[in-house]
């Protein structure tokens, strides 16, 4: 009684998560959503087969953790730890894989990849805090931890400890603070992300022009008239699509 209790509450977390961070959810059955939602779908045959890997029981956590992939496209392996109130938005691709641990509130996008790196044995999977979100397909390799209210932008690819309350972009993931303030649930404003790559690029600009600088002093001969500067390829326009 207290494995289905404890089932019933993280079903309750999973579809209350759903409603809040899906648009589409709204006006939508409970019902419904069991019943065409493929990420709820795939967390409930998770949930269902966590409980019964924990009891002991040999090849059927394994079995529906089969059928679960092949009806939804999501693979959760049995053996994962996951917390309440996670939503897995569309699902198609999204790979989860044994020894991962993902906290409460978290949020993925399609084609997500908690995956391993080589072949050793033990912990071998990322561990993803509370109210993390994962961009459509990021991959998280290792076992590496991302931190409380971290956001992994969309296609990064991260093999490295992400702090709390920062955001990763690129291939390798760099994390980069965003704004210095706390980020608490899901954030997805996936246009405002940071460009590292093009701060460095501006950053060596003005230090190129500050020697130019320089060196015309020395040599009694004008800087260039136009000094280099970095411009973004697209340049961010809009609202926050997040509501921000």
């Amino acid at each position: 009684m207290a494995g289905f209790s404890s089932l019933a509450r993280e079903v309750r977390a999973d579809l209350r998560a759903a409603r809040q961070r899906d648009p589409s959810a709204l006006g939508v059955r409970s019902v419904a959503m069991v019943a065409t939602w493929p990420g709820i779908q795939a967390l409930l045959a998770h949930r269902v087969a966590h409980a019964i890997h924990r009891a002991g029981v040999p090849v059927l956590p394994r079995t529906i953790a089969y059928v679960a992939r092949a009806l939804t496209g999501v693979e959760i392996h049995h053996a994962a730890t996951i917390g309440e109130g996670l939503f897995i938005d569309h699902g198609a691709g999204v790979v989860i894989g044994e020894t991962a641990i993902i906290g409460d509130g978290v949020t993925l996008y399609q084609g997500v990849t908690l995956g391993g790196t080589g072949f050793e044995t033990g912990k071998r999977h990322p561990t993803v805090q509370d109210n993390v979100t994962i961009g459509s397909g990021a991959k998280l390799l290792g076992p590496i931890e991302i931190g409380h209210g971290a956001k992994i932008g969309a296609n990064s690819v991260v093999v490295r400890d992400v702090p709390p309350n920062s955001t990763v972009v690129g291939v390798p993931g760099h994390p980069v603070r965003v704004d210095g303030r706390r980020v608490e649930g899901p954030d997805t404003d996936w246009i405002h992300l940071p460009d590292p790559v093009a701060d460095a690029m501006r950053a060596l600009s003005i230090r190129v022009a500050e020697l130019e600088r320089l060196v015309s002093e020395l040599g009694g001969t004008p800087p260039a008239a136009d000094p280099a500067n970095v411009h973004l390829l697209r340049p961010v326009r809009g609202r926050n699509p997040a509501g921000g």
